[in-house]
C-alpha cells in the first residue's frame, strides 16, 4: 500500500515496529546497551581502578618531576619549602612565643620539623584533591578511565614527596641527639594509615571541588585552621593544661594531631608514649578506614558526571 506526498512523489509507509513505544531503560536491557560514561558497580569500579595502577603511578611521577622544572634549585624544593616552614615556625613559636614549654631543644626541634613535615603532607594532597577534576578537564573529557585515578596520582604524588623530605627529618633528627632503634620502624605503619586518610579526603575534596571552583580559594584557610588546632607548633596538653581537658582531649584525637603525634613517637627519644593520647594506634586506624572508604564511596557515587558541565 503506498501513499502520495506533496509533491506527488510515491511514499512507501513502514510496518510498525515491535519496539515502538518501549520506554528507553526497557529498549536498553533489551538489546543490552549501556549508557555512554555510566558508573560502573563499586566491586567493578575497583577492579577498573586496579588495572589502571601503572598509570597512577606514572601519573603521580610525572607530575612531581614536572612541579619544579622550572625552579633552578629543581627538586630541591621538595625539602627546600617544608623546611623554610619550619624554620619560619620555630623563630616565631619557639624563640618569640616560646610555644617550646615543656620541651628542650633537643626534643622541641625535631618535634616541630616532624609536625611541620607530616601535616604539610595532608595539606598537598587535600589542596591538590580540590583541583585533581577542575585542573584536568581535558584529559577527563578526552578518554575514558576512572577518574579516581586522578586524587589517588596526587595523593601518590604527595607520599613520594614526603619520602624525600624524610631524609632530611632524618639527619634532623639524629642531629639532636635521638638514634636509630626499632620503634623507627613505626614510621611505616602511621604514613600508611596516613596515606589512607589523605587519600579518602582527597576523594572528597575533589568531587566538591569539580562542582565549585572557588572551594581552591576557600581550602587555604581551612587549612591554617586546622594545622593551629593540630598541635604541629606545641604540645597540645602542655598549652591546654589550664583548660578544660575536653578541649585538648578533642584536639588529639583530630587524625592530623594522631598522625603527627605516632611519627614523632617513633623518631623522637625524648617523646615517650606519655604524650600520646590512649589507644592511639585505634584510632589513628579507625579515622583511616573511615575517611578512606566514605571518600572512595563518595567520589564513585558522582563518577558519570566529572567533566559534564
Amino acid at each position: 500500500m503506498s501513499d502520495t506526498t506533496h509533491d506527488g512523489a510515491l511514499a512507501t509507509s513502514s510496518p510498525p515496529s515491535p519496539d515502538d513505544g518501549l520506554p528507553p531503560a526497557q529498549l536498553a536491557a533489551k538489546y543490552g546497551l549501556a549508557v555512554s560514561g555510566a558508573r560502573p558497580g563499586l566491586a567493578e569500579y575497583v577492579r577498573q581502578l586496579w588495572g589502571r595502577r601503572h598509570f597512577i603511578l606514572a601519573f603521580s611521577q610525572a607530575k612531581l618531576t614536572a612541579q619544579y622544572s622550572q625552579a633552578k634549585l629543581g627538586q630541591l624544593w621538595q625539602v627546600a619549602t617544608p623546611l623554610l616552614n619550619a624554620l619560619v615556625y620555630f623563630l616565631i613559636f619557639g624563640l618569640i612565643l616560646k610555644a617550646n614549654r615543656g620541651m628542650e631543644t633537643e626534643v622541641y626541634v625535631p618535634f616541630l620539623v616532624t609536625g611541620v613535615f607530616v601535616f604539610t603532607f595532608t595539606q598537598s594532597s587535600v589542596m591538590a584533591g580540590v583541583r585533581a577534576i577542575s585542573s584536568n578537564l581535558g584529559l577527563v573529557r578526552a578518554l575514558h578511565f576512572p577518574r579516581a585515578s586522578l586524587p589517588v596520582s596526587f595523593s601518590l604524588q604527595q607520599l613520594q614527596q614526603l619520602l624525600f623530605s624524610m631524609i632530611v627529618l632524618i639527619v634532623i633528627v639524629v642531629a639532636f641527639g635521638s638514634y636509630p632503634t626499632w620503634s623507627w620502624l613505626l614510621v611505616l605503619p602511621a604514613l600508611a594509615l596516613q596515606f589512607v586518610f589523605n587519600t579518602g579526603l582527597a576523594l572528597i575534596m575533589a568531587r566538591l571541588g569539580s562542582k565549585t571552583p572557588d572551594l581552591a580559594q576557600l581550602m587555604p584557610f581551612v587549612m591554617r585552621t586546622w594545622m593551629y588546632a593540630s598541635g604541629v607548633m606545641f604540645s597540645i596538653p602542655i598549652m591546654l593544661q589550664d583548660r578544660p581537658a575536653w578541649i585538648a582531649d578533642i584536639l588529639m584525637y583530630n587524625p592530623a594531631a594522631l598522625y603527627m603525634d605516632l611519627v614523632r613517637f617513633a623518631l623522637i627519644d625524648g617523646y615517650t608514649s606519655a604524650n600520646l593520647p590512649d589507644h592511639v594506634w585505634a584510632a589513628a586506624a579507625g579515622w583511616s578506614v573511615l575517611i578512606g572508604v566514605a571518600g572512595f564511596v563518595y567520589f564513585w557515587k558522582a563518577e558519570e558526571r566529572y567533566g559534564r558541565g
